[in-house]
């Protein structure tokens, strides 16, 4: 399967060289053995042919999918143009740019940073997903969906992050608010680096702590992969 990564951010320069860059995580975590290209949207690197690819997937990013970016205009309308009988799987600002390109609400959330290890009821499992009620994996964000897509279907969420997953029924697309593709050491020093003013010392010290819990992020990555087409 040919795969086309559209990095939308990558890691502060504190830790870039300690890291891949989110492209790559993604890539080597939830599509392994694939034919995968990265392009830099945040830098207008495009794919010349969308259609050339059988797969994209959208990265996390500091950037807000509300933000008056042109690249992030460019890729309202690259997500709307996809074709939609093929896999689209957005992650963290993923989730949120492809709720917004196609008709839900993206804000800043009045709650804060949602960081840390987070938990998310099940409400409706997908064939590529299991029997498990609960999924927990690590996340890191400030913007959340407040409207789901008229296209969409929340399948899990928590008191925090109402819409945690979602999938579409007019387009074979899949959505998540969290970070299957960080590491837990990636998830813990980009948490720990955080500036002193953008984050309540606090929130800081319980977020690194929830991290020693084990998380689902491999189990994510095995519903990704099936949601692709792999088999395990």
């Amino acid at each position: 399967m040919k795969i086309a990564i559209l990095e939308a951010g990558t890691p502060p320069d504190r830790l870039a060289g300690r890291y891949p860059g989110y492209g790559r995580m993604t890539a080597e975590r939830l599509c392994p053995g694939h034919d995968v290209s990265v392009f830099r949207v945040n830098q207008n690197d495009w794919p010349v042919d969308p259609d050339a690819f059988d797969a994209t997937l959208v990265t996390g990013s500091p950037a807000g999918a509300y933000d008056p970016l042109p690249w992030i205009g460019t890729l309202i309308a690259y997500l709307r143009d996809l074709d939609p009988t093929k896999p689209l799987v957005g992650l963290c600002f993923g989730h949120q740019v492809m709720a917004a390109a196609f008709g839900g609400r993206v804000e800043k959330s009045a709650k804060g940073w949602g960081i840390g290890l987070h938990s998310y009821d099940i409400h409706r499992a997908a064939d590529w997903m299991d029997g498990q009620a609960r999924v927990s994996v690590p996340a890191i964000h400030q913007d959340q969906v407040v409207a789901a897509p008229p296209g969409s279907r929340t399948l899990a969420g928590s008191a925090f992050t109402p819409h945690g997953i979602l999938a579409y029924v007019d387009r074979h697309a899949l959505s998540v608010q969290f970070h299957p593709e960080f590491t837990t050491d990636y998830a813990r020093a980009l948490i720990a680096g955080h500036r002193p003013g953008d984050l309540d010392e606090t929130v800081r010290t319980r977020a690194l702590a929830s991290l020693d819990a084990p998380d689902d992020s491999a189990r994510v990555g095995r519903w990704i992969r099936r949601f692709l087409g792999d088999p395990a």
